[in-house]
């Protein structure tokens, strides 16, 4: 796919997260970033699911182009503005 997300934010949301299943919006489109909320209908992009095993602190992508992804790389850094 050619197509680049669109950049919801150039920082990440930091969260505590519980056991449990989360999807996270690849597109970038959603209005409850950093998870999914259908957005991204007819896109071309598809939701992440991103599994939980334990209580922690996670650092979820915005920008959308870490390498890491659905977690923060600090890409946001060297996009251009």
């Amino acid at each position: 796919m050619d197509k680049k997300p669109t950049i919801a934010a150039r920082r990440p949301v930091v969260v505590t997260v519980e056991p449990g299943t989360y999807w996270w919006c690849s597109c970038g489109l959603s209005k409850t970033q950093p998870y999914c909320d259908g957005a991204h209908a007819g896109t071309g992009f598809e939701p992440r699911q991103v599994d939980i095993t334990e209580k922690k602190q996670v650092a979820f992508c915005t920008c959308k182009h870490t390498g890491a992804s659905p977690f923060c790389d600090g890409q946001h850094n060297k996009l251009p503005v």
